[in-house]
């Protein structure tokens, strides 16, 4: 018996799988790109320009009690997306629920420019998000940074003691992107000045 229309068929479903398997990559690196026009469309909609919010204030942390028998584990992440160097300054730590904690996020503008950025952050896994309290955050307004600038941004932060027991670690991370553009940076200028002529020739040498 000829194994040639097994063999075809296999080679048509492997080109099938192959094509799907693209398809959906290429969706998931066309969200990622999407993320910055999503958040730029939804702050002018609004008249925001900050969608994340705090999660507890400070006399609400100092009133929790802290949990010493628990010591949850919490990794920090950090990605960014267009000119922008970032990183945490620790890459894990160990807290007690209800503890207080601040840790440091380092982020640099990479170009000859000031520009204008904003951190989103999540979760891992996703059932820590209700319980993971930011009081104090980078994250909770855009961020100014001038051409090559470097900046120590702190998050201040307690676990909530309700945390579920199985959860031992937690994820914190962070994605860093632009929001303005070299181009969107020179529009609306009333007269010209020599600021504005730098900011012009730096649009034409990088065009958004």
């Amino acid at each position: 018996m000829s194994t040639q229309p097994p063999a075809q068929a296999d080679r048509s479903f492997n080109r099938s799988m192959l094509i799907k398997l693209f398809i959906v990559a290429l969706m998931m690196f066309g969200f990622g790109f999407a993320l910055v026009p999503m958040y730029r469309a939804i702050c002018q909609i609004t008249g925001i320009n900050n969608l994340v919010q705090r999660d507890a204030t400070v006399r609400e942390a100092k009133n929790t009690q802290v949990d010493m028998s628990r010591t949850i584990s919490i990794e920090f992440d950090a990605n960014a997306r267009g000119p922008l160097g970032f990183k945490p300054e620790q890459r894990s730590l160990d807290v007690h629920p209800g503890e207080v904690t601040t840790v440091m996020y380092e982020v640099s503008n990479e170009q000859a420019r000031t520009i204008q950025a904003q951190a989103i952050p999540s979760y891992a896994p996703k059932q820590a998000t209700e319980y993971f309290k930011k009081i104090e955050c980078f994250c909770f307004t855009q961020q100014t940074l001038t051409a090559n600038q470097t900046k120590r941004l702190p998050v201040v932060f307690v676990v909530d003691p309700k945390l579920p027991k199985d959860v031992k670690t937690i994820t914190l991370s962070y994605t860093f992107f632009e929001l303005s553009t070299p181009a969107a940076a020179t529009a609306g200028s009333a007269a010209p000045t020599a600021n504005t002529d730098t900011r012009a020739a730096a649009t034409a040498a990088n065009p958004a």
